[in-house]
């Protein structure tokens, strides 16, 4: 298999450089990481490139073309991901691209209803960020992430879906029949219906220096950052089924993995349990705590640690640390919208919207269905949707049975 045909030349202190790396991780998008700082041809390259300007990041692509410090919206656009559409008005409109947007997509295209995605990151969500999935219906032998989200994307284009990419929605608003979405590059679009299926982020620690080595030490995606840290020593954060999965991921790069449990035992499957436990590369630190991440050079380099049950501090020489110690859902976006959310920020759908006996004014007089939201035509699937599993079966199951819902909705507006 060839390699990147993209390399970004940068250092790990520039926030720009980091946020380019993100940009294409989030999309699934290989490239060559080239550290100017420690490759003095590198650097002069950068130089000549810029006319005698050291600017970073410059970008190099195959055809020999580049950009310096691009935004967000010029990567997208020299990276062919559609990111506008003429079409104003949809049906349908689903807001975001993971297993549950997207199996409900192709569903109601194939319907016959004019349906667009839009995904802020790579189609296939957190999903396509997974090394492997083992435990899909249909895959015998397992399949792999980003395989997993391409088939889905492609899967969903054939039935003519609409798929528009790179695009952040701000808000939603609703008037009359209508349900409005806002995209961060000011485009407004409207529909019959909505679906929220913007899934879950892994949340952070909070504590003193993780902003600071974020992209330069401290990640989120062991299957976007893992192959940075061939042959080095790196720790995970968490005592979860992420946790134990993603360290053994990382041991096909790294030569050592330490996990940091803040509690005296795991709380993952079983299965899982066993094989971190009989896996060489690994070691396991129970009732162990990060207080703060410490580095030189702008690299993390150490992690300051306490054990709980001693309350003993100490210093663990890390290369990286991988983070891995829940979710928080995306829903940023409907802090100002009447969809209804629970204290977590999660969507409150079906009885769970009546069942205190505070009912939504659309569900006055009858009961929502088991997806609706509180505001009658948008509903939410997967992730993103409070008491929803958090695995990629139940959300492509709960895309296939929100379509049907849509789909009746539809007849009635």
């Amino acid at each position: 298999m060839s390699g990147p045909n993209i390399t970004v030349y940068g250092a790990y202190w520039c926030p720009d450089c980091r946020r380019s790396k993100q940009f294409l991780g989030e999309h699934q998008i290989p490239y060559n990481w080239v550290d100017i700082e420690q490759d003095p041809e590198a650097e002069q390259l950068v130089i000549a490139k810029n006319n005698g300007k050291r600017i970073i990041p410059t970008i190099v692509f195959a055809d020999g073309s580049f950009l310096v410090e691009p935004s967000n919206a010029e990567l997208a656009a020299k990276l062919g991901l559609k990111t506008s559409v003429e079409r104003k008005h949809f049906p349908l409109i689903v807001i975001g691209g993971g297993p549950a947007g997207l199996t409900a997509a192709l569903y109601t295209a194939r319907e016959g209803i004019d349906t667009l995605v839009i995904e802020r990151a790579a189609f296939g969500g957190q999903a396509a960020a997974t090394e492997r999935l083992d435990n899909m219906p249909g895959f015998p032998d397992g399949v792999e992430g980003l395989e997993f989200g391409n088939r889905l994307r492609q899967q969903a284009a054939r039935f003519g879906v609409e798929l528009l990419q790179a695009q952040d929605v701000v808000g939603i608003h609703s008037h009359d029949n209508y349900h409005c979405v806002t995209t961060g590059s000011g485009d407004e679009y409207s529909a019959q219906a909505l679906l929220i299926a913007t899934g879950s982020r892994y949340r952070r620690l909070g504590v003193a220096g993780e902003n600071d080595y974020i992209g330069a030490g401290v990640h989120f995606c062991a299957t976007c950052d893992g192959p940075f840290y061939k042959g080095k020593h790196v720790a995970v954060v968490g005592g979860g089924n992420s946790a134990t999965e993603e360290s053994l991921l990382l041991t096909k790069f790294a030569d050592k993995v330490t996990i940091l449990a803040r509690g005296d035992a795991f709380k993952a499957s079983q299965v899982i349990v066993d094989k971190v436990m009989e896996t060489p590369a690994i070691d396991v630190l129970f009732n162990t705590q990060v207080q703060e991440f410490l580095g030189a050079d702008s690299k993390l380099n150490r992690l300051r640690i306490r054990h709980n049950d001693t309350g003993a501090e100490e210093e663990l020489p890390v290369d990286g640390a991988f983070i891995f110690i829940g979710l928080d859902p995306n829903t940023a976006f409907l802090k100002e919208s009447a969809v209804r959310l629970d204290r977590w920020g999660f969507v409150v759908t079906g009885h769970d919207l009546v069942h205190d006996g505070d009912r939504p004014a659309g569900y006055v007089d009858r009961e929502p269905q088991p997806l609706a939201t509180s505001v009658p035509g948008i509903f939410a699937a997967g992730d993103v949707r409070a008491g929803s599993t958090k695995q990629v079966a139940s959300a492509s199951g709960e895309g296939a049975a929100v379509a049907l819902m849509i789909r009746e909705y539809l007849r009635t507006v």
